[in-house]
C-alpha cells in the first residue's frame, strides 16, 4: 500500500503542476473579451429586454457562439504567425495607399468604439458621483492611460490581471439584479426560439450582434496573444509549444465567452423581468433610474459600478487595439499616452457639445458596422491558407462556419444601417 501511495504522489504532483501551468496560460481572450461587455452592449441588451421582454434571448446566444469562433481564429492567427492581423495585412498590402486606406477605416472604427466606451465611463461617474459628463470623460481617459502604462512598463501579464479584475466588477455589477429579482425560467426558454416581432425587433437584434462582434477585438486578440507568448521563445526552457498554446486558446476563449455571454444574457433578462414597458429605459440614465425605482438603490449602484468598470476596461483595450492598427498598417508606433490623447479627443468633443449620450452610443455602433467586413473577411481567408498557418490551417468545416458567421454578421450590419437611415431617407 505504501509503495502504491509513493508511486501515485509524483503523478498527482505532475498533474497539479500541469493544470496550474494551463491556468497560467489563460488570459489574452479574457482581455479581448472585454470588448463584448462594453457600454454599447449594455445599451443594446437593456433596450432589447425592456422593449421586447425575452424575445431576443436567442440573439445573445447566437452572437456569443459566433464570437467564440471568431476570437479563436484571431488568437490562433497570432499564436501561429507571431503577428497580429494588422501586421500581416500591412506586410501583404504592398501599395502604400492601400495600407493607408485600410488603416483609415480601421482607425475610424477604433475611434468610434472609443467614443462609446468613454461615454459609458462618463455616464457611470455621473450616476455614481454626479460628475459632469465632460469631466467624467476626462477621468475615464486618465484612468485608462494608467492601465495602458501598466501594460507598457510591466508587461502583458500585469495588464491582464487589471483587466480581469475590472471584468469581475462588470460581472458583479450587471448580474446583481438578476440574483435579487430572478427572471422567468419559462420566459428565458421561450426566448431561445428564433423569431421576431416587427421591424424594431430586427433592428435591435442587429444592434446586439453589431455590439457583440467588434473589429477591434479581432485586431487586438492576436496582438495580445503575440505579446503574452513571444514567437521566439516557444518551447524553450520548458516553455509551452505553439501546439500547446493553440489548444489552450480554445479554453481561454471558451472561458472568456462564457463570462461575456452570461453577463450579456443577464443584462437582457434583468430588463425583461423588471423593466418591460417602463418608459425611458432606452437610455443608460433611464435604465439606472428604473432599476433604482424597481429594485432599490443597491442594485442601481452596482449597475453603475459595472458600467464604470466596463467603460474603463473596454476603452483601455480599445486604445491598445488602435495602437496595434497604426503600428501594423502604417509601421508607426506612437507613445501610448500620446495615442490615448488623440483617441480621447472625439469623445470629449461629443460630451462637450451636449450630444445625448445614448444617441452618441447608437451612432458609434453604426460607424462600427462599416468596419466589420474589413476585419472578418481577411481573418477567415488568412486562417484558411496553408502558406500562412502551415499545419494549423483551418479545417474545411471551420472555414465554412467562419464564412457563414461572417456573411450573417455583415448582412445584419447592413440591415442595421438600412433600418437606421431608411426612415429618414423615406421621409425626405
Amino acid at each position: 500500500m505504501a509503495k502504491s501511495s509513493m508511486a501515485q504522489m509524483p503523478a498527482d504532483t505532475g498533474l497539479r503542476r500541469q493544470a496550474g501551468r494551463g491556468l497560467w496560460l489563460l488570459g489574452p481572450a479574457l482581455v479581448a473579451g472585454v470588448a463584448y461587455l462594453d457600454p454599447g452592449n449594455v445599451a443594446a441588451n437593456m433596450t432589447a429586454g425592456a422593449r421586447f421582454g425575452y424575445l431576443l434571448v436567442w440573439v445573445v446566444v447566437l452572437a456569443n457562439v459566433m464570437a467564440w469562433l471568431i476570437q479563436y481564429l484571431s488568437a490562433k492567427l497570432g499564436l501561429v504567425t507571431g503577428m497580429s492581423l494588422p501586421e500581416i495585412l500591412g506586410a501583404r498590402l504592398s501599395h502604400p495607399w492601400a495600407r493607408r486606406a485600410y488603416w483609415l477605416q480601421a482607425e475610424l472604427v477604433a475611434m468610434a468604439t472609443d467614443v462609446a466606451e468613454v461615454i459609458g465611463g462618463a455616464v457611470a461617474l455621473n450616476l455614481l458621483f454626479g460628475v459632469p459628463l465632460v469631466w467624467g470623460g476626462v477621468l475615464t481617459g486618465v484612468v485608462s492611460m494608467g492601465l495602458l502604462v501598466v501594460q507598457t512598463r510591466h508587461g502583458a501579464r500585469s495588464f491582464e490581471t487589471l483587466i480581469v479584475a475590472l471584468m469581475v466588477l462588470i460581472t458583479a455589477g450587471f448580474t446583481a439584479g438578476v440574483i435579487v429579482a430572478p427572471p422567468s425560467v419559462g420566459g428565458v426558454a421561450r426566448g431561445l426560439v428564433p423569431r421576431f416581432e416587427g421591424t424594431d425587433s430586427v433592428l435591435l437584434a442587429a444592434s446586439i450582434l453589431g455590439a457583440t462582434v467588434m473589429p477591434h477585438a479581432i485586431y487586438s486578440h492576436g496582438a495580445l496573444a503575440r505579446d503574452r507568448f513571444p514567437h521566439t521563445a516557444r518551447g524553450l526552457d520548458g516553455g509551452p509549444s505553439t501546439l500547446t498554446l493553440v489548444r489552450v486558446a480554445r479554453w481561454d476563449v471558451s472561458v472568456a465567452m462564457l463570462v461575456a455571454g452570461t453577463v450579456n444574457l443577464a443584462m437582457l433578462v434583468l430588463a425583461a423581468a423588471n423593466l418591460t414597458g417602463v418608459a425611458g429605459t432606452d437610455s443608460l440614465h433611464g435604465a439606472h433610474a428604473a432599476l433604482r425605482e424597481g429594485l432599490g438603490p443597491m442594485v442601481a449602484a452596482l449597475f453603475a459600478v459595472g458600467l464604470l468598470a466596463s467603460g474603463l476596461a473596454s476603452t483601455s483595450v480599445g486604445a491598445y487595439a488602435g495602437a496595434e492598427i497604426m503600428s501594423g498598417l502604417l509601421r508607426l508606433r506612437l507613445p501610448i499616452v500620446m495615442r490615448r490623447l488623440i483617441t480621447l479627443a472625439p469623445a470629449l468633443v461629443v460630451l462637450a457639445a451636449g450630444i445625448d449620450p445614448t444617441t452618441a452610443l447608437v451612432l458609434s455602433q453604426v460607424v462600427l458596422s462599416f468596419g466589420i467586413p474589413f476585419a472578418l473577411v481577411p481573418l477567415i481567408i488568412l486562417t484558411a491558407r496553408r502558406g500562412v498557418m502551415g499545419k494549423y490551417i483551418n479545417r474545411l468545416a471551420t472555414t465554412w462556419l467562419g464564412g457563414i458567421s461572417a456573411g450573417l454578421l455583415v448582412a445584419l450590419n447592413v440591415a442595421l444601417l438600412w433600418l437606421t437611415f431608411a426612415p429618414d431617407m423615406t421621409s425626405t
